[in-house]
């Protein structure tokens, strides 16, 4: 039987992969048929991207748009399922575009089946984005 890494350890790696811009890499955490969620996305933008394949069309520009430095704050916490976790973090940077200083505080419900992201719910406020012009990320309709 194979073993797999815990959520936890799991998402740390993809927040890893993130922060070197190896968006492929991160894709992989994905299972093929897992589903990426934004509750509380702006009208006219993605709420739900399901598969493999959507996520990384979803994230393909990201680096192009969002320049991430650090984590510089990351609590994880474990549910009584033992598959989900609850992360609280925050994700500092810089718009690409402009150069202006990027912070994102999220909330994030990940749920991981036999090392790979089948479901992630993630609560962040796209609206901080959208207030700056030059945040095309968040504008695209991907």
């Amino acid at each position: 039987m194979p073993t797999h890494p815990a959520p936890a350890d799991l998402f740390r790696h993809g927040l890893q992969l993130l922060l070197e811009k190896n968006i492929p890499a991160w894709v992989e955490l994905w299972d093929d048929d897992g589903v990426f969620e934004f509750p509380f996305a702006p009208e006219g933008r993605p709420r739900r991207l399901a598969g493999k394949a959507a996520v990384a069309d979803y994230m393909r520009g990201y680096p192009d748009h969002i320049d991430l430095h650090d984590f510089p704050h990351l609590e994880i916490h474990q549910t009584t399922d033992p598959r989900t976790i609850v992360v609280e973090m925050r994700a500092v940077g810089r718009l690409v575009r402009t150069g202006s200083p990027f912070e994102m505080t999220y909330i994030a419900v990940v749920t991981v089946e036999k090392g790979l992201i089948t479901h992630y719910r993630d609560y962040w406020n796209p609206l901080t984005l959208l207030q700056d012009p030059a945040s095309d990320f968040t504008r695209s309709s991907r």
